[in-house]
């Protein structure tokens, strides 16, 4: 019997969300979210505190130099099945570890499983996914780790001191359930070779796009690791402050499901300088003032959607920079967003540990305003309505005939 494609559909948004939930969410910023715990059991200095950040990026990083050729030639299942298990294991060490080397091996193991769920969902979306939809299920998609922030953060209330252990143990049995969620519904097998294996070739409307994603991910891997401790610095060890301010990020950083209409109506060009402009500005505010209220939740309310909004628009672009090899392209694309992400954190980190984090954020806020010099190229856009034009053509249909609102094609749409 034949699958009904938007079952399909969603489906596939539902095991992406619960896979990006448990990696990024739970496994990669859960650090962030416990650093205060963290240091007082460890007694892990703000230097220290960088460097293994920068350590589980790196871990991040590694994964994404294998995953692309494994996508090729085992399908897009393995991959997030070993993001999954990599975070339930990682996760659970951590809850576990009683000494530094422990922790740090449980923190690097768990952070490369972001690494490995990623980008296979690219391929995953160009082989289920009709025409028309795939933008909208990348956005949702990729908003899976703000659902899982909101979840994080009330736990993280709940869990406050020495409880903090048996958040880590739900993050790792979530983990394992979604990876079994995962492998009843991704494709295995390689699929259209000639579209997801090799290396995708080089393009000079690629450089604005690697920019965005280098700078996206340094200032992104400094306000997830440093922001709670500079939230409870400022407001008290004891304070509710922190975990109210991660779950009111997350909660607003639900809208980054809406990516996908977003740059279907505005643009991506729009959107892009949208979502950094929002990012600098909340960056900033936990830079000016940290213990203010008022402020404290306002970079919340900021940089909640527009961080989350920001890795679908890399999704986006990448699809439409690297039509041929979806996968492949956005696998290069989150590789460069890697490299931001582990140098950040330890920069960053040693900054802090002269002039304060305060100064470290003000910094950090005036490297995400130069991301909005890397904005999409006219090409890009173009290709992008060239690609709708061609497939209407193609087919002999457009929006209009079938009485639809008109939607913009994913480039590399099959026809």
């Amino acid at each position: 019997m034949a699958t009904n494609p938007l079952t399909e559909s969603r489906r596939l948004a539902v095991a992406g969300v619960s896979a990006i939930g448990v990696t990024f969410g739970f496994a990669r910023y859960g650090y962030g979210l416990f650093l205060p715990e963290l240091r007082d059991e460890f007694g892990l200095s703000v230097s220290l505190v960088g460097l293994i950040g920068s350590a589980t990026y790196a871990g991040y990083l590694a994964a994404l130099l294998l995953v692309g050729a494994l996508v090729a030639r085992f399908g897009p299942r393995p991959p997030v099945l070993a993001g999954g298990l990599s975070a339930a294991v990682g996760m659970g060490l951590v809850a576990l570890a009683r000494g530094p080397v422990l922790l740090v091996t449980g923190l690097i193991l768990a952070g490369t499983s972001s690494g490995w769920a990623w980008a296979p969902y690219s391929d995953a979306v160009d082989r289920m996914v009709p025409v028309g939809r795939r933008e909208q299920v990348m956005g949702t998609i990729a908003g899976g780790t703000a659902f899982a922030v909101v979840v994080a953060g009330p736990l993280a209330l709940l869990a406050r001191g020495t409880g903090w252990r048996y958040a880590w143990l739900v993050f790792a049995l979530a983990a394992l359930a979604a990876s079994a969620y995962n492998a009843r519904v991704l494709p295995g097998g390689s699929g259209r070779k000639a579209r997801t294996s090799g290396r995708p070739g080089y393009r000079r409307s690629a450089l604005p796009l690697l920019l965005t994603a280098v700078l996206y991910g340094l200032v992104g891997a400094v306000y997830w690791s440093f922001a709670v401790e500079a939230v409870t610095g400022a407001a008290g060890t004891g304070s509710a402050t922190a975990p109210l301010f991660w779950s009111l990020m997350g909660l607003a950083g639900t809208a980054g499901a809406l990516t996908g209409h977003a740059i279907a109506r505005y643009g991506l060009r729009r959107v892009h300088a949208a979502l950094f402009a929002g990012i600098a500005a909340a960056v900033a505010l936990l830079g000016a003032a940290p213990g203010s209220l008022p402020a404290v939740a306002v970079s919340a309310l900021l940089y909640g959607p527009c961080f989350m909004a920001g890795s679908g628009v890399l999704a986006v672009w990448s699809y439409r920079v690297f039509p041929e090899r979806p996968s492949a392209g956005f696998t290069v694309t989150v590789f460069f967003l890697g490299l931001g992400t582990i140098a950040g954190p330890a920069l960053l980190g040693a900054y802090a540990e002269v002039h304060g984090l305060r100064a470290a954020f003000l910094v950090t806020a005036a490297v995400a305003v130069l991301a909005l010099a890397c904005a999409p190229t006219r090409s890009v856009r173009a290709h992008g309505r060239h690609r709708q034009q061609h497939w209407e053509q193609d087919t002999g249909t457009s929006q209009r005939d079938r009485g639809q609102r008109p939607r913009l094609r994913m480039p590399g749409d099959r026809r």
